[in-house]
């Protein structure tokens, strides 16, 4: 049996952002689509340096890098070289294998250069348009008010030649949309602040107040760095890794016991090892110097990675939940990791490991873990979150970890912890819930037991697991008064949703 119910089922559009200076001034509700066409001219005597600083005025198309071709066509030829086999290379031998490799490489950084001659992006009005395509011509349209996140990448090649690749983020995208590879990092970070500018992800009296200087770099305030040491160790402490010595070990004696080694029994073994380390070296390489920041806008800037390096910057209304996690090998150093649910957030793709750049903290003790949870989520203090266990004839479910299984509110957040070798917990702010669900399953009908989903923009947060009945109910109406309550406080210079009214058709309960 499921029911729903949404706390705020028509939330509002985001404020526009305040372009002039001064403090924030109430503004009309539309105040309708941006105006293109010749109009009179301005009075005042700063009429002119506001015209040329209006977001509306169109500007000519710009190109990428010139060396985005090379770029892009050593990715392609690295492929096409892995493509052709060593099989190939015997059979035609190297000069002609070198000639074709040669021939393939010429056509490719060609293609490359058409491309980028077709590709092309400017800013008009609160839109970015992106124009590329060789045999298939695109233009895409990006409107900013959608826009979530901005991310800077650079890949190992882009390092080495100082350029970098510009991700936009918006709702809705199951992918990153319209990657601008390949700019300047001076130019990448140019365009990631205009753009989260015109999206109004800027707080109004930061806007107001902080001048606009093209290409330079914003003031950040350092909030912490990981030693590589930690990030190295805490991946040594994985179950995999730990392992790995008593698998080879093993692999060892019995090839000495049988006193024969084969060719194939030694790639297996390799290849083996290979993989189990494959995950905890990746992890190694992506947290490699992990930095955070908080910028002159009160956003985090997150930057990390060692042959990609990341920068992300998170505008903090848009965390949906926080994540902690105590692996149990860590418990002896009292290490946790946090992650953040950010909306709209798509992430890299075709890593099923790595949905999402949710990272806030890869590796720390739980004092850092405290004070970062407290500065993301004001108030909120990780180590005093009250909880209490499901009901005793819950250990049906749970015969080895109930008392690990908990769920509270504070007057803040809605927390939940499960695990047992593992353990987690989600904190979720009630203002980013977007529906409560109660839901029991057959054997919980049995036992009079049911189990509230809280769940946020970007999916399931909260679960509080097997709650008694009446209790699930109470807790399903309490978690919708507050979520109604904390929208309607929620601020508009934070550039949050606007306060929505009050309604008694909110949620809709069916009780058995």
């Amino acid at each position: 049996m499921t029911t729903d119910a949404h706390p705020d089922p028509h939330p509002a559009d985001p404020r526009p952002p305040v372009d002039h200076p001064g403090p924030p001034v109430a503004r009309p509700a539309d105040p309708g689509p941006p105006v293109t066409h010749p109009g009179p001219p301005p009075v005042g005597p700063d009429a002119q340096g506001r015209a040329a600083d209006s977001p509306v005025a169109e500007e000519p198309r710009r190109r990428l890098h010139p060396l985005s071709p090379l770029l892009h066509g050593a990715k392609s030829i690295a492929v096409i070289v892995v493509a052709l086999s060593w099989q190939t290379l015997a059979q035609i031998g190297f000069e002609r294998f070198a000639l074709v490799v040669l021939g393939l490489a010429v056509a490719v950084v060609i293609f490359s250069l058409v491309n980028w001659l077709n590709t092309g992006y400017h800013v008009v009005g609160k839109e970015l348009r992106i124009q590329d395509g060789l045999l298939w011509r695109r233009n895409r349209a990006i409107p900013l008010e959608r826009l979530q996140a901005v991310e800077v990448r650079r890949p190992l090649l882009a390092q080495l030649t100082g350029l970098a690749e510009l991700r936009l983020e918006v709702v809705g995208g199951s992918k990153t949309e319209a990657p601008l590879a390949y700019l300047t990092v001076r130019d990448a970070a140019a365009l990631r602040e205009r753009l989260l500018a015109l999206a109004g992800r800027t707080p109004e009296g930061v806007a107001a107040t902080t001048p606009r200087v093209t290409g330079a770099p914003a003031v950040e305030q350092p909030l912490l760095r990981v030693r590589n040491n930690d990030v190295v160790l805490s991946q040594l402490l994985t179950p995999q890794a730990f392992l790995l010595p008593f698998g080879a070990a093993f692999v060892v004696a019995q090839a000495v016991l049988e006193g024969a080694w084969t060719f194939i029994g030694i790639a297996s073994t390799v290849t083996a090892m290979a993989g189990v380390l494959l995950q905890p070296a990746r992890r190694v390489l992506q947290d490699w110097d992990f930095r955070l920041a908080r910028d002159a806008g009160g956003r985090l800037v997150v930057r990390y990675g060692l042959l990609e390096t990341r920068s992300q910057v998170v505008p903090l209304h848009r965390v949906q939940s926080v994540g902690v996690t105590w692996p149990l090998l860590w418990r002896g150093k009292r290490w946790l990791h946090l992650s953040l649910d950010i909306a709209g957030y798509a992430g890299p793709q075709g890593n099923g490991n790595d949905k999402r750049s949710d990272r806030l903290l890869p590796v720390g003790d739980n004092d850092t873990g405290r004070a970062l949870i407290w500065d993301v989520l004001p108030g909120v203090d990780l180590l005093a979150l009250p909880t209490t266990p499901p009901p005793d004839r819950a250990r049906v479910l749970h015969p080895f970890a109930l008392r690990r299984y908990g769920a509270g509110l504070s007057p803040e957040v809605f927390v939940t912890r499960w695990g047992w070798l593992t353990r987690q917990m989600s904190v979720v702010p009630y203002a980013r819930l977007q529906s409560v669900r109660v839901v029991q399953g057959p054997i919980q009908r049995r036992l009079g037991l049911a189990t509230v989903y809280a769940d946020t923009a970007g999916g399931r947060a909260g679960v509080a697991h097997d709650r008694d009945l009446s209790e699930a109910w109470a807790l399903a109406d309490e978690l919708s008064r507050r979520a109604r309550e904390a929208r309607n406080l929620a601020p508009l210079a934070t550039g949050e949703l606007s306060p929505a009214a009050p309604s008694t058709d909110d949620e809709v309960w069916q009780r058995p």
